[in-house]
């Protein structure tokens, strides 16, 4: 239970990281583009492997069918309204909407991202194998350009520091509480249901990537982010097989 905890902070540490580093530290747009380009990749193969696969596996198609495509539909109208609301751009380092309302868009948004990911970390130990690194890298390496880029939206519209910190501990600390519930609640959940329910955030994370990651990689890094997302894969397939 403790561990779950743990690692449910430690991903969602990252964003706390990544504020940090916007904060001060100058970080060139192409470098973020990179690093988002890498965490799309690993993030595909996570849900691709951790997810799809051994819900399949685990719980048959039919539960997880249902699952993925269900996640995907709630997190697609969650991201239309929170769009609406000035939160379009949170995972973008640049070009960010300084109106002060998108700011708590901005923060939901995040923790909208951030509550499907750390549940599955929870729900991984619960098969006796310790931790899926695969999901806890994949989170952590996507985490750090949000917490780049949603900090310079806050501090575009008004946010001190402090209170930017702030925010980012709270999501932190909800990952924590998220990948506790994943393993506390989760523990006498039939294999269908927990198919169901990892195949749910596995279509929450493609959804995510599709409408945030992939078109902000590329707007901030170029062409150069397609070898980036494949190389991310890579390694997303290479932490599977160990």
């Amino acid at each position: 239970m403790w561990q779950a905890l743990m690692w449910g902070g430690v991903s969602g540490s990252a964003v706390l990281l990544g504020a940090l580093a916007a904060l001060f530290v100058p970080i060139q747009k192409r470098l973020i583009g990179y690093i988002m380009a890498f965490g799309t990749g690993v993030l595909i193969g996570a849900a691709t492997y951790e997810l799809l696969g051994e819900s399949v596996e685990e719980g048959g198609f039919l539960a997880t069918g249902a699952g993925f495509m269900a996640g995907a539909l709630v997190f697609t109208l969650l991201d239309i309204y929170i769009s609406r609301k000035g939160a379009a751009k949170r995972k973008r380092s640049h070009e960010q909407d300084s109106g002060g309302g998108s700011g708590l868009a901005i923060f939901i948004g995040t923790v909208m991202d951030a509550i499907p990911e750390s549940i599955m970390i929870g729900a991984s130990l619960l098969a006796g194998k310790g931790v899926s690194f695969l999901l806890v890298i994949a989170i952590f390496i996507s985490n750090v350009p949000e917490g780049l880029s949603s900090t310079t939206g806050l501090l575009k519209g008004g946010y001190s520091k402090k209170k930017i910190f702030l925010l980012w501990l709270t999501v932190l600390i909800i990952s924590a509480l998220c990948a506790w519930g994943g393993y506390f609640f989760l523990e006498d959940a039939s294999p269908a249901v927990m198919a169901a329910i990892a195949a749910f955030a596995g279509g929450g994370i493609i959804a995510m990537v599709g409408s945030t990651m992939m078109p902000e990689a590329f707007e901030e890094g170029g062409p150069v982010v397609g070898f980036m997302a494949a190389l991310g894969l890579f390694v997303s397939l290479l932490l599977n097989e160990l």
